[in-house]
């Protein structure tokens, strides 16, 4: 990965981890100071509550980019270290996942009249998962890798013994 595209990635995450953390701080500014400007007609707080927490889950797999990021900068990327963060990752995706599906079960009983709605939102949290095992499989192809590495340096270490 070139040093340009790794100055452009971290300032694309700089950027929305701060606007991410902007809003999280403007939500429970709102939610503590309890002035709500809505009318009430939706479960507005434990709405606030699930996006809360869904941003920093988001927080938490940007962070885990960053260290990804590094690694992959230092050429270390392909170590048993780069597992904890795809871990995080898959964790943080099935999480938001299970903020996702609480939210359509908020609203679903607003959705009586039309539960294709809650049907759809249902799908958008099962493509969510998806993309948890998608990531789950790249874990699987980063294994691969490590064990060919591992495996190559052990033939480098026996070829070298020999010469």
């Amino acid at each position: 990965m070139g040093k340009l595209a790794v100055r452009a990635l971290r300032a694309v995450l700089v950027v929305v981890l701060t606007g991410t953390v902007c809003v999280q701080a403007l939500m429970v500014w709102v939610l503590v100071s309890g002035s709500d400007p809505e009318d009430g007609s939706l479960p507005l707080t434990p709405l606030r509550v699930i996006t809360i927490l869904g941003i920093g889950a988001a927080q938490v797999a940007l962070v885990c980019v960053w260290r990804l990021v590094t690694m992959v900068r230092r050429g270390t990327v392909f170590s048993h270290a780069a597992f904890r963060y795809v871990d995080v990752i898959i964790g943080v995706i099935v999480a938001a996942a299970l903020l996702w599906f609480a939210v359509t079960a908020l609203n679903a009983p607003g959705q009586r009249d039309d539960p294709g709605v809650t049907l759809i939102m249902s799908g958008i949290g099962v493509a969510i998962l998806g993309v948890a095992l998608i990531v789950f499989v790249l874990r699987m192809l980063l294994a691969q890798a490590v064990a060919r590495d591992v495996e190559a340096a052990q033939m480098q270490a026996e070829l070298d013994e020999v010469i």
